[in-house]
This record gives structure tokens, C-alpha cells and sequence, in this order.
């Protein structure tokens, strides 16, 4: 887990902060409010930082190498890059920027979040072969549905994710994980890229079948308390992760992550169960450890699942 806080009037002092945050960059303007803060939080590749600048500031940036989600709160970001000249504002989630390509703007007495990401992960979540690279090509997302669905998959990070991690050190790695997988889903989702709108192959259907399922499923039940992706199973049978997918949707009418979340909370009911509360053990713990960062979804799939609440099994196969 990893924390950082920056606050100051000061401009040489911000530009070398941002610098060393991001990428190396200028910044210029001639504010009568110099006030900037910024805090960071981050853990297994995944970072959050809330902004706020009180003035008008512009920027030049090198490359940020990371896959840079925008989310605004008050104020304008405009993206000058190239020539161009367009404007996000409050509600608005965007993609900054390409990751290996440099960026200019300029932010007008903003409130942001930023999130950032391996762009390595959208080839591992996506259906294209073997971890192809998947590309962003546009900024804003597909219509305003897609703009709402992003923005709540940022805040949920923000919000629930990593402060979960903080509070419950043991479930880092695979609370961060899920979380990971779930925004660069959906980013696939709700941005345009290079994989959207791919056709069926097929191959991917001729290997759709109960067999996939079957050695899908194992895998899948063997390494559950592991970070995996769709990319791990589709590698373990060997088949594309597309094959993967239409064998669970035809078969068991569900999705490959889906079929994992439903192992996991297995796993998680499980534990609650055969677990002594006189021993320490807590239902966020529990369910940190298996990679369920909201407390609340948790317990309403377990309801769902189950029939009781978390706090209910806890501990009822010892009683």
C-alpha cells in the first residue's frame, strides 16, 4: 500500500511534484490562486489520486505509460494535444491520454480524480488471442450510459476498493487484483479500441465446447485463490479467450468470471462457517481475503446464495 499527500502555493515546487508523479512536464500560467493539492493512494499497480488546482495551469507531459483515466468533479481539463482542442467537464470520465504518446492541455481551477493502470492488462482481460494488445481510440466513452458505467467503476475503486485494502493488509493481493480486472473490463466496455466489434472466428466456436468447460472449470477451481485472468484460463486448456467465453454462455450460462466469483464466494461461505469469531476472524476479512472489497454486494450475494447473511454463518459450523 502506498500513500502520498502534496500540498502547496507554489509553482516550481508543483511542476517538480507532478514531474516526479507522473511524467516529466512544464507547466505555466500566471495564477492569483498558486493553492494545489494532491493525494495518492495505491497498491498492486493500481493508483487513485484526487487533484485539486485553484488556478488555470497548462501542461506539456512526456509519456505516462500507464493507461490514464480522467474523472472530473468541478472545473474543465482540455486537451490541446497536437493541435487539438477539447474540453471535458463535471461528470465526465476520459481517457487523458494514449500511453506512450505525449500529452498537452490545460486544467481551468479543476477537481479530478485520476486513476491509472498496466495497459498490459486490457490484452489480459479481453477476448482477443493470447493477451493481444488492446489500444484505446477514442477518449470519451461510447454514449452517456458508458460514461455512468466507467465513472462508477472508478469511484468504486476509489471509494470501497482501497480503503478495504488498507484496513485489511491480508486481502491486498487479491482484492486489487479483482478490482483491476473489473476496471480494465471496463474500459473494454465503455471505450472504444482496436478489439471492439471483432468477429466471431471459427475456430473460437469450433472449441467451444463441453471439454473447455470442463478443464475451464478445474482450473478455475484449483486456482481461485490466485490472481487470474481470462487470458490464465484460456492459456491452461490451451484455447482463445473467446473460446472460453462462448463455452461458459452456451453451457452453463454464465461467464468465465462470473463462474470465479461464484467459486470465491463458495470459498468465503466456506471459511465464515468453519471459522471461530473467538479467534479474531471477521466477515471483512473473509470476504477481503477472497477479493470482495464491498462489504454490502458482499452480503447481498451471500444472502442471495445462502439464504443468511455473512454475519449469521460466521462461525455456525462450530457452534
Amino acid at each position: 500500500m502506498e500513500s502520498l499527500h502534496f500540498s502547496s502555493g507554489d509553482l516550481e515546487a508543483t511542476q517538480e511534484f507532478l514531474s516526479s508523479a507522473y511524467t516529466p512536464m512544464r507547466i505555466g500560467g500566471r495564477p492569483a490562486d498558486t493553492r494545489a493539492r494532491i493525494s495518492r493512494t495505491a497498491a498492486g499497480g493500481l493508483s487513485v489520486d484526487r487533484l485539486a488546482f485553484g488556478y488555470t495551469m497548462a501542461y506539456d507531459a512526456g509519456c505516462l505509460g500507464k493507461v490514464c483515466l480522467v474523472t472530473m468533479h468541478s472545473g474543465t481539463i482540455a486537451d490541446t494535444t497536437g493541435g487539438r482542442h477539447e474540453v471535458f467537464g463535471p461528470g465526465e470520465t476520459f481517457l487523458l491520454a494514449p500511453h506512450d504518446r505525449p500529452y498537452a492541455g490545460r486544467v481551468h481551477e479543476a477537481r479530478y480524480t485520476i486513476t491509472m493502470f498496466d495497459p498490459a492488462l486490457l490484452g489480459r482481460v479481453s477476448s482477443l488471442p493470447g493477451g493481444d494488445e488492446v489500444r484505446i481510440t477514442g477518449a470519451r466513452p461510447v454514449d452517456a450510459a458508458a460514461n455512468r458505467r466507467l465513472g462508477a467503476a472508478v469511484a468504486y475503486l476509489r471509494d470501497h476498493v482501497l480503503d478495504e485494502v488498507s484496513a485489511s493488509p491480508e486481502g491486498d493481493r487479491l482484492l486489487v487484483s479483482t478490482a483491476a480486472q473489473h476496471l480494465a473490463a471496463t474500459v473494454l466496455a465503455t471505450l472504444p479500441h482496436t478489439a471492439y466489434g471483432a468477429e466471431e472466428r471459427p475456430r473460437d466456436t469450433r472449441d467451444a465446447g463441453g471439454d473447455t468447460l470442463r478443464r475451464a472449470v478445474e482450473f478455475i477451481e484449483a486456482h481461485a485463490h490466485r490472481d487470474i485472468t481470462l487470458a490464465d484460463i484460456a492459456a491452461s486448456i490451451p484455447v482463445t479467450p473467446r473460446a472460453v467465453q462462448y463455452a461458459f454462455r452456451a453451457h452453463a450460462g454464465t461467464t468465465p468470471l462470473g463462474h470465479l466469483r461464484r467459486v470465491r464466494l463458495a470459498r468465503a461461505h466456506a471459511e465464515l462457517l468453519a471459522a471461530d469469531p473467538a479467534d479474531g476472524t471477521t466477515v471483512s476479512g473473509v470476504a477481503a481475503r477472497w477479493g470482495f472489497a464491498h462489504q454490502g454486494r458482499f452480503a447481498a450475494a451471500h444472502r442471495r446464495a445462502y439464504g443468511v447473511a455473512p454475519s449469521v454463518a460466521l462461525g455456525t459450523r462450530r457452534a
